[in-house]
């Protein structure tokens, strides 16, 4: 990186031992953890290759390969430049400040050496001093080894003058490279994240690691976290220490992406490991490996205190409203939704919430359920804890490999005593609303729902940017999707007077019922668009503990959130 400012970092990956007439090497076109193809080889510039001073023909076969031609010669170099302008968790950057990569869009591989160990050499930029890393060191400055490509690759890397922070949870060396300045109690911090990650420890009950390493960029926005397996990558706003839902919200992000390490890094759907970096690679379970995530992170904060039982089931509530707000919901099921991340969770578009759920938010609320089933079936003595043990025992340790969708419905099963066919069937691979009612009644607790407004609703969001009141988005089934109003609509006037506010602050407290009028510029051409307001469909839901609840209830609730 000689020029950091330019934001290219310049590799060089030497080969040995390669006897065939050519070797093919590759860069993946996305990164495990987040399920799209970002097609990482359009930033690869200038790649040449050499066996000492010959240079050797190359030539690209396909959008990620490049074929090195070396007959006469079994070891050779190869070096090119990588443009590093995004500063997301699961892309790569460099500037004058500091330097950030993910491996997958950095390094390149032989494609018949995947499993090759490798010696990695980090030249940081002029005055910069820290490389942060969870590869192993080697005693060289600045070098490391990986058994192999997959822990290059999954082992990003911090370059710079970061601030570097210890501790120590369950017996295991934690560090933490702090990027950015944000203002924060050091001592508070590291307190609270050692008390997350020996709560996360206790879920499994087993600590499969030797070091681990937080890499956080405290930046203006943050935008969430990337897992590895033996470290994480968090984006977190630089304000976020300063109030206590930022803090919340940072421990939170925590607690998941440290979570990961046991689900989905050691704990994982079969399709989810040795990776195909050149396509996508399907599983129906990322509702559990992500939206079962986030419910353990939630379980996890609530366990250590930071929020108390109150706190979570309010939260829980919320998280119960955003699955059963979303049209989508009923249109997906969070298999599907798990199936098809490579082209709608990361791609949504204006109709998104119509047409599909999030399989995180879905996932976290049956997970929620799947619990509560299991506490009560076994009379509080197991719970979704003990799956997630089981799945580790069994699949990770004993087996070493994932679990199949039919694998996991087993394990549940096993740790219940029961089998939850007839769930899985219609609320996980289909779309039926979730058992809430039952559910939480076997902790003694209820589930009411009221609608956000008695009022009428336009049924679409608008944007007012730039002065126009432009439709964003259209709710399924509502208003305007019954009355024609179309996405992309410049609103003009409503009931024949000229529109200087957003419609829906305009149309707040109408009956339902109430006829309007919206005169709107659709392509160029004025269009006048007449319905009736119909009632809103928001439900705001609520969580309340039953006034008697019963000695097994009580033992179901102090099982669930640890009251005891």
């Amino acid at each position: 990186m000689p020029a950091p400012q330019t934001h290219y970092f310049e590799v060089e990956m030497a080969l040995g031992g390669f006897s065939k007439q050519y070797t093919d090497v590759k860069m993946p076109v996305w990164a495990p953890g987040s399920y799209l193809v970002r097609e990482f080889a359009k930033n690869v510039e200038g790649f040449t290759a050499k066996a000492g001073s010959e240079v050797l023909r190359t030539e690209k076969i396909t959008k990620n390969t490049w074929r090195v031609f070396h007959p006469k010669a079994k070891d050779f170099t190869v070096r090119y430049r990588v443009y590093a302008f995004e500063l997301s968790v699961r892309t790569s950057f460099i500037d004058a400040a500091h330097g950030y990569l993910n491996g997958t869009s950095v390094f390149m591989f032989p494609a018949d050496g995947q499993q090759l160990p490798s010696t990695l050499t980090v030249q940081p930029a002029p005055g910069w001093n820290q490389v942060s890393t969870s590869l192993k060191p080697t005693g060289t400055p600045f070098t490391f080894s990986s058994a192999s490509y997959d822990e290059l690759a999954d082992s990003p890397i911090e370059i710079g003058t970061q601030k570097v922070l210890t501790f120590e949870a369950n017996g295991t060396p934690h560090t933490v490279a702090m990027f950015g300045n944000p203002k924060y109690d050091e001592a508070r911090l590291l307190t609270d994240l050692k008390w997350v990650c020996e709560e996360a420890h206790r879920v499994v009950g087993q600590n499969p690691l030797d070091r681990y390493l937080f890499i956080i960029h405290n930046i203006d926005r943050g935008t969430g976290g990337l897992e590895h397996l033996f470290s994480t990558t968090l984006s977190v706003s630089r304000n976020a220490y300063s109030t206590e839902s930022g803090y919340k919200g940072f421990l939170g992000l925590v607690a998941h992406e440290y979570f990961h390490l046991w689900n989905v890094k050691r704990i994982r759907p079969v399709a989810l490991g040795p990776f195909n970096y050149d396509a996508e690679n399907y599983t129906h379970m990322l509702w559990v490996s992500e939206g079962g995530t986030e419910y353990f992170s939630n379980l996890i904060v609530q366990r250590a205190g930071f929020v108390t039982p109150e706190g979570y089931l309010a939260d829980l509530s919320n998280g119960i409203g955003r699955v059963e707000n979303t049209p989508g919901n009923k249109q997906q099921a969070a298999s599907e939704s798990s199936f098809d991340a490579w082209i709608k969770y990361y791609r949504p578009n204006e109709n998104s919430q119509n047409t599909g759920i999030s399989y995180y938010d879905k996932g976290e609320v049956i997970g929620a359920v799947l619990d509560l089933m299991i506490i009560n079936e076994t009379k509080g003595q197991k719970s979704l804890d003990d799956v997630m043990r089981y799945l580790y025992d069994r699949y990770y340790k004993q087996l070493g490999r994932g679990f199949t969708d039919d694998e996991y419905q087993d394990a549940v099963a096993k740790v219940a005593g029961r089998r939850f066919d007839d769930f899985f069937r219609k609320n996980v691979y289909g779309t039926e609303i979730l058992p809430y009612a039952t559910a939480l009644g076997y902790a003694g607790l209820t589930l009411t729902n009221t609608p956000f407004t008695t009022d009428a609703a336009l049924g679409a969001s608008v944007s007012t940017t730039g002065g126009k009141f432009t439709v964003a988005n259209v709710l399924r089934d509502g208003s305007a999707w019954q009355g024609g109003l179309s996405v992309s609509d410049e609103i003009l006037a409503l009931n024949g007077a000229r529109v200087t506010d957003d419609p829906n602050k305009l149309l707040a407290g109408q009956p339902v019922g109430t006829p309007v009028t919206l005169l709107v510029s659709r392509d160029g051409q004025m269009k006048e668009v007449t319905f009736p307001l119909m009632a809103g469909s928001t439900q705001r839901y609520r969580i309340e503990k039953l006034p008697n609840a019963t000695a097994q209830q009580q033992a179901v609730f102090a099982k669930w959130l640890r009251t005891k």
